[in-house]
């Protein structure tokens, strides 16, 4: 059985949702606002005669109608840079600002770090962890195409990660802490909602994957709020449909650390679902309700999870 039928209870229509995840994804490219403006990089397209299309709900995200993301002069210079569409929703949610420090948790190969750093202004610190060490070199290597300087590459478990590196704040360290203003944990899943581009995950899907991938998932963010400050944010998101991996892991959360739900303002031109609170003979919190589902059928992107919580103490 293809393993999206599963989710048919969670959609509005199943026909839809079936035929828009057997469809390939548009080509997107998200405007690196380090190097350059939207306007420079659209006039940049014209003038190269790349044919796209401005989103209706972010200006600096473009779908490219007839070529791929790497083959334009302002890719080459780090003007712009290939991230699926709906990828771009995690830092919106987390709304980094300049001079914070904020960590990355699952970081490589470095799409949302980096656009991070670009909401960021470049400015203040941004951890980019990942246990992968093979995938870092990736995260470097758009870190340094796009112009990115205010990052620092870490490679830890991220469920165990050490806040010692850091150090406590002396003379001679001057810029260490203790916390982070905001996480994001853009966590490792079974990767349902990525079918579209690789198709593959649906052949090797399986529910002890699933289960295993889970807990890996309620390490990452139970350690996520206990190393950020009171009051800070962190943001958890999954390219997945499966509730296991999704409400079940914040319900988890939710009863033993000591955070809470929020609301996070969508864009409003891009459609989201509630959190479901029951799913087969499980039910969760209510407040799951604020995290925002995104089904492919709903704006032709990939499948997504994004919650956002807040720290108490």
């Amino acid at each position: 059985m293809n393993p999206l039928q599963r989710y048919a209870p969670l959609v509005d229509d199943e026909e839809a949702f079936l035929e828009a995840c057997e469809r390939p994804l548009p080509s997107v490219v998200r405007v690196n606002t380090i190097k350059t403006t939207v306007e420079r990089a659209r006039e940049a397209l014209d003038d190269e005669g790349v044919a796209y299309e401005q989103t209706d709900w972010h200006p600096g995200i473009l779908k490219l109608e007839d070529s791929t993301a790497g083959t334009n002069w302002p890719y080459f210079h780090g003007w712009l840079h290939g991230q699926e569409e709906v990828s771009a929703l995690p830092a919106i949610a987390l709304d980094p600002q300049p001079g914070e420090r904020v960590w990355d948790t699952c970081a490589a190969p470095g799409s949302k770090t980096t656009q991070i750093a670009a909401m960021m202004n470049d400015e203040g610190v941004l951890v980019g962890n990942d246990n992968n060490l093979g995938r870092l070199s990736a995260l470097r290597h758009n870190a340094e195409r796009l112009g990115v300087t205010n990052l620092v590459v870490t490679n830890q478990d991220a469920r165990n990660f050490s806040m010692k590196p850091f150090g406590e704040q002396t003379p001679e360290k001057p810029g260490a802490f203790e916390q982070f203003d905001r996480v994001l944990v853009d966590a490792p899943c079974s990767c349902e909602g990525t079918c579209r581009k690789n198709p593959d995950v649906l052949d090797e899907w399986t529910m002890n994957h699933v289960q295993s991938v889970a807990g890996i998932q309620k390490g990452i963010l139970r350690r996520a709020v206990q190393v950020t400050k009171p009051g800070g944010s962190v943001v958890y998101s999954t390219c997945t449909f499966a509730p296991e991996e999704n409400e079940a892991v914040l319900d988890f959360v939710l009863e033993r650390e000591d955070c809470e739900l929020v609301e996070w303002d969508v864009p409003d031109a891009f459609e989201t679902s509630p959190g479901v609170t029951e799913w087969e003979d499980d039910e969760y919190d209510p407040s799951v309700t604020k995290a925002r589902r995104v089904y492919p059928h709903q704006n032709d992107t990939g499948g997504f999870f994004t919650a956002k919580l807040e720290v108490q103490s």
